[in-house]
């Protein structure tokens, strides 16, 4: 019995990293895909959450076994094994890919407060100052708890998903059934809600914190445990967000997941959209935080500087200084930055991001497989077959969708 409990202690001290990076996965730009992929294909589109799955856990998983096996940041290790300047253009692409997603994470806060009732004048300063106070002002176990009871509230969207009462056989086929109609708007969904599952800066964070968190070795089997688990609790979170649209407003066209917490208010009543949008303005100051976090660490590991939210600000001013730089200029650009810009922002960070996921996905591959940095924990050659396969897959699903992004309609 002692035994157990000792097990179940450090699997909460190690609990975190997997559940929150998978967890940021679904932001306001992904439960965007999820509403319009509901509310445009209803149900038919659900079985791409299991291919989508099988990539997240097989890219996270690769990414948690080598923080814990090296102790070392894969930005460290593209640094130490491919040279400065390969990591110099890699933190640049990611940079530039990581900033214009956060500023749409900053659009995602001000549609979600303009939905409850509080202009984005004054929503965006204050979730701006609220992200940089929880982690410039914190150390590392208080800013993961908040991280970790921020993925908790995604249960809103279950919640939201079960009221709606749909028609679970017709659910449950459209999840075991693969359909594709070869027209061009249904592909390019297709496309999206598998290709947005995994994203660049991903691995660089999720490693990143297994290394800040101290997680041993011997520990490995938890935090694989982790990885998988926040991997299955997003796609349960998609699931029920398409779920949720194709039960509620199929047929009604929209364009962002703000859009979507409105739509579902005249069909559904108030306490839908007011759901919704507060699991969007969660969703989105979770994001805030993460995707400049995950930036930060990024490029300080790739240069060599000093990083981490255990250090104070004196410590690691490069890591803090393009935290805040990041935090400003997301939120600051949705106050000033016409909207049409921001558009075009958003549709060059997508591109940027298909250009960077095979790229990374790559080096993770190359790196897991040497043994003079993982020794008997590298992959095998079944695991390389699948892992191998994945990547090919999620690179070709990511460029396409850049394409889409960037030349609309490029599917028919």
């Amino acid at each position: 019995m002692r035994a157990r409990w000792r097990t179940l202690a450090l699997f909460f001290a190690v609990l975190g990293p997997g559940l929150i990076s998978a967890s940021v996965d679904n932001d306001a730009a992904g439960i965007a895909v999820y509403s319009i992929a509901g509310a445009e294909f209803g149900y038919r589109l659900l079985w791409t959450l299991i291919p989508a799955l099988i990539a997240l856990i097989v890219v996270q998983e690769m990414a948690a076994r080598m923080g814990v096996v090296t102790g070392k940041g894969l930005g460290d290790l593209i640094r130490e094994n491919f040279g400065l300047r390969i990591s110099f253009w890699l933190m640049f692409g990611l940079i530039f890919a990581n900033l214009a997603t956060t500023m749409a994470e900053f659009a995602g806060i001000a549609s979600a407060c303009e939905i409850l009732g509080l202009t984005r004048y004054i929503a965006v300063p204050l979730g701006a100052a609220f992200v940089w106070w929880l982690v410039v002002k914190n150390a590392y176990r208080p800013v993961e708890r908040a991280f970790l009871v921020a993925s908790l509230i995604y249960v809103l969207y279950i919640i939201s998903g079960i009221r709606a009462d749909p028609d679970w056989s017709v659910v449950l086929h459209g999840a075991l059934a693969p359909s594709l109609r070869l027209r061009g708007d249904e592909l390019a969904m297709v496309i999206a809600l598998v290709g947005t599952t995994v994203s660049p800066w991903m691995q660089f964070y999720l490693q990143s914190t297994i290394v800040d968190k101290g997680i041993k070795v011997e520990n490995y089997s938890l935090s694989r445990i982790d990885v998988i688990g926040g991997s299955f609790v997003t796609l349960l979170v998609a699931f029920f967000i398409v779920v949720t649209c194709a039960t509620m407003i199929a047929g009604v066209r929209i364009a962002t997941a703000g859009d979507a917490a409105a739509a579902l208010q005249p069909v559904a009543g108030q306490f839908a959209s007011t759901v919704f949008a507060f699991g969007l303005l969660n969703a989105s100051l979770l994001a805030a935080s993460i995707l400049p976090l995950a930036t930060a660490y990024t490029v300080c590991e790739g240069l060599g500087w000093e990083r981490g939210v255990s250090w104070r600000f004196g410590q690691a001013p490069h890591f803090y200084g393009l935290y805040t730089g990041l935090i400003l200029v997301g939120a600051g650009s949705i106050l000033a930055v016409p909207a049409g810009w921001l558009i075009q922002i958003m549709k060059w960070s997508q591109v940027i991001n298909g250009i960077l996921l095979p790229v990374v996905l790559v080096f993770v591959l190359v790196l897991i497989n040497r043994e003079s940095l993982m020794g008997e924990y590298r992959n095998s050659r079944t695991f390389n077959v699948i892992a191998g396969a994945i990547v090919v897959v999620m690179a070709a699903l990511s460029l396409l969708l850049a394409g889409d992004s960037l030349f609309p309609g490029v599917f028919g």
